[in-house]
């Protein structure tokens, strides 16, 4: 296909879905439904266009989605404008540690006891399913950085948490398998792939975007134009997930981290503090919630923080975007390559069913919420794009042929069953969280 016919293609599809989001809400559906369904027609399964082999094209797969979780995870950051020491934090947290692990154990056993696996296969695959996804999961996402409200709050900072802290779980799996080195009694996975890779990336994600924070302060004494620029955004992006790479730390938190940073400098600057009682409680906020575009409604007005008055934020969320609709195409011209079976559906439910609302309920004993709040995040384990970078990374280090298009069969399988299902759900669901809400705070 020529590159003028290519232009042609992707051309008509941004016009399409730009006047089609409307229309898609209405609908119960996503644009992510709508790139998985163009994905599978481009693929070999229909015009052929597309033939992303995934045996084939592992390394340029893993570095697309890398890039798409990477872009995600600084927007994400920059969005969670509440200070790391205000209790409003232990939930994401337990959610993407404690609740991702449990969930980890609970899909290691079905796969041992029901799929068959190996436990280092069962192990890698858990860990592959378990994390959230930071990108398909925006309608679900604080929409802006003046939105407190404690259910969007807990499933975006997991999302962002957890892309980072499955790592040591993945590569426990290939260290099981023989693919990864462990040491004796797994001192090394425990002292390199677990405390040092964590505490490492988080630590030089803060002090990179610490830096850059420190460095937009001291100019804007002399230039009020400056803040946020594309360039600027990008920049920081890239330097916190290189030093973090070559030192041997994860990437992926060292840029949420870095995003937090720069938040946290903003704070510092302005003189700000967040909202007292945890919770969004104007009625426009919650109005904003039953609009059909809520990022929208929850722009930050005039406020003149310096984060917010380039144009790096708002470049951020549309290459977001575009990342989004790339890598779900390729994941619907995936499905061509994968074999579905009974035993992927019994993985399906108990993951959905069973696993997450398990692992939600023990990740957050004792915490404040609401009914309804335990029930959504039990529900909105979504998983996408994190689980398409974990499993071309884990094919890249060595996993057979044989195991990786088993692998490949089950984790498109859930990935595309969770665009689906939460996407036809999340925009009734939120609807009524956000009416019952504004019932009960008198609205």
């Amino acid at each position: 296909m020529s590159f003028v016919y290519w232009l042609l293609l992707i051309g008509a599809l941004l016009i399409w879905v730009s006047f089609s989001k409307a229309s898609l809400t209405r609908l119960l559906l996503s644009t992510a439904m709508l790139y998985l369904a163009v994905g599978y027609g481009l693929g070999p399964a229909g015009w052929a266009i597309l033939s992303p082999d995934p045996l084939v094209y592992t390394v340029t797969l893993e570095r697309v989605a890398e890039v798409a979780v990477l872009i995600s995870l600084f927007s994400i950051g920059l969005k969670l404008t509440i200070p790391l020491k205000d209790k409003r934090w232990r939930l994401p947290i337990c959610l993407a540690l404690v609740s991702m692990s449990i969930t980890v154990l609970l899909t290691a056993v079905v796969g041992v006891a029901v799929l068959g696996l190996s436990l280092g296969a069962a192990v890698l695959l858990g860990a592959i399913l378990a994390p959230t996804d930071p990108v398909l999961a925006s309608r679900v996402q604080v929409q802006g950085t003046d939105d407190r409200d404690r259910l969007r709050f807990s499933l975006t900072g997991e999302g962002g948490l957890n892309d980072g802290a499955a790592f040591p779980l993945v590569m426990l799996g290939l260290g099981l398998l023989g693919l990864h080195e462990m040491g004796t009694l797994g001192w090394r996975w425990l002292a390199i792939d677990v405390l040092w890779a964590i505490i490492g990336g988080l630590a030089i994600g803060a002090i990179t975007g610490t830096a850059i924070g420190k460095l937009v302060t001291f100019l804007r004494r002399y230039r009020a134009d400056v803040g946020l620029d594309e360039f600027l955004a990008l920049g920081l992006i890239a330097l916190a997930y290189a030093f973090a790479v070559i030192s041997h730390t994860y990437g992926f938190l060292a840029v949420f981290a870095a995003a937090l940073a720069l938040q946290r400098m903003e704070r510092q600057d302005e003189g700000t503090t967040s909202s007292p009682d945890g919770e969004t409680n104007l009625s426009s906020k919650l109005d904003a919630s039953l609009s059909a575009n809520p990022a929208a409604d929850l722009a930050v007005g005039p406020s003149k923080r310096w984060v917010h008055e380039g144009s790096g934020v708002g470049f951020i969320e549309q290459m977001e975007r575009i990342a989004e609709m790339v890598v779900v195409l390729l994941v619907g011209a995936m499905l061509w390559y994968s074999h579905l079976h009974a035993k992927a559906i019994w993985l399906v439910l108990l993951l959905f069913l069973v696993a997450r609302p398990i692992s939600v309920w023990f990740g957050i004993l004792g915490a404040r919420v609401s009914k309804d709040q335990r029930l959504l995040i039990s529900w909105f384990g979504i998983r996408g794009i994190g689980s398409i970078y974990y499993l071309m990374y884990a094919i890249n280090h060595g996993v057979p042929d044989s195991m990786a298009e088993e692998l490949i069969s089950l984790t498109l399988t859930v990935v595309t069953v969770s665009i689906v299902v939460h996407g036809i759900s999340v925009t009734p669901l939120m609807k009524l969280y956000a009416r019952r809400k504004a019932r009960q705070h008198g609205f």
